[in-house]
């Protein structure tokens, strides 16, 4: 593709407020024919209204069964640069610190075998890197895996988990987010490269309830970091805030649960109404701190709307305590796994079939008890059906 190409279609969506795409692409196509060839295709597809994009078969590496997802063009002969578009995805470090040593090298094996172009981070947290040719793949993965990076999942797996920063920089993270993450990837790695389940499980953790990985809404285990004693209040720094904030109006009236009175002078917060939503510490980190009972929340079921629609996660266990090396809550995926496993319908995410078969049946197989925390929404049908070993 000739450099000087026209792309009267892309060019208008560098007009916006927010920064384009197009423009990156642009940057990538002085120095990548691959990323040239992007902008004749992308400009051809909008002028055409259909995608040139096919699914041309399953790629990937010696010996794993995902974190390569294979893309080719229609239209090869004219666009020779993106006749193979693969993306590869890559495991990155827990709560995605990198050195500029790390960065570096990654970025020039990419740029030695790819288009140069990355999504820092995709969805499911790799590092994504778009655009390289069949024959590149092995080479990628052995200088990945000669400077200790690996692939992450793509398929019907376990995708590649991903945590928020937890203790590394954040004071109000009740759990060690990064050594769960980086514990649970290392234990799971059959399940992360060898696909062989229903569908995608995504496993994200957040420190506490302000959910900086989206883990509610986007994992099917999301793990959630809380406390389960009493707030901490500072009274004196209270008052400081009071000086600076009107606390009836942006902390009492705001409460979810309507836990929190201020008289003025002295915070009071049952601590049995709290659900933990952190608002209030958000608000006043001086004068409020979590509690020094700690532990995670385990929650299932989330998922983008894909296939039949959004759901957000519900409660499955209200309160886990969390401790290396993790063996309770190991214990716990692998029994939701085994329930999904025998139950599910290909394409079926675990939320879904919680949906289809109800929470009896899940509850059955992982022998979790029955809590009032796991109801998601008051119950619609009058008649109760209880199994047989369940009368007395």
């Amino acid at each position: 593709m000739s450099k000087d190409v026209k792309t009267p279609m892309l060019d208008d969506l560098e007009k916006g407020a927010w920064p384009s795409f197009v423009k990156e692409i642009k940057k990538a196509a002085k120095r990548s024919n691959t990323a040239q060839d992007l902008l004749g295709i992308l400009e051809r597809s909008y002028r055409d209204k259909i995608t040139h994009w096919k699914h041309g078969g399953i790629v990937g590496v010696l010996g794993y069964g995902g974190g390569v997802i294979g893309r080719y063009c229609d239209l090869p002969e004219e666009f020779p640069g993106v006749a193979h578009f693969h993306t590869v995805r890559v495991n990155p470090p827990a709560g995605f610190f990198y050195t500029s040593k790390a960065l570096k090298e990654l970025c020039d094996i990419w740029d030695k075998y790819g288009s140069g172009m990355t999504n820092m981070h995709g969805s499911t947290g790799d590092m994504i890197w778009l655009g390289t040719q069949t024959d590149k793949l092995e080479p990628i993965f052995a200088e990945l895996t000669a400077k200790g990076w690996d692939l992450g999942g793509s398929g019907s797996c376990l995708r590649t988990p991903s945590c928020c920063v937890g203790m590394a920089r954040c004071e109000f993270a009740n759990i060690d987010t990064m050594d769960i993450c980086h514990t649970l990837t290392q234990k799971f790695q059959d399940e992360l490269h060898r696909p062989a389940f229903p569908y995608k499980f995504k496993i994200k953790t957040s420190g506490c309830a302000n959910d900086c990985t989206a883990a509610i809404a986007r994992a099917d285990m999301s793990i959630i970091g809380t406390w389960r004693d009493s707030i901490r209040v500072d009274q004196a720094e209270v008052k400081n805030y009071a000086s600076k904030m009107n606390i009836k109006e942006e902390i009492v009236e705001m409460c979810p649960t309507k836990c929190i009175s201020f008289d003025g002078s002295a915070l009071k917060i049952n601590d049995k109404d709290c659900n933990r939503c952190m608002h209030c510490i958000n608000q006043m980190p001086k004068a409020l701190r979590p509690g020094k009972e700690k532990g995670a929340t385990i929650m299932l079921g989330g998922k983008a709307p894909i296939v039949t629609g959004a759901l957000m996660s519900w409660v499955i266990v209200p309160f886990m305590k969390l401790e290396a090396p993790y063996d309770n809550l190991q214990g716990l995926i692998r029994k939701l796994w085994e329930w999904w496993d025998e139950h599910g319908k290909n394409r079926e995410r675990i939320g879904e079939l919680v949906d289809r078969m109800g929470m009896r049946s899940m509850l059955e197989s992982t022998g979790l008890p029955p809590v009032p925390q796991m109801v998601k929404a008051p119950r619609t049908n009058p008649y109760v059906f209880w199994a047989p070993g369940e009368v007395q």
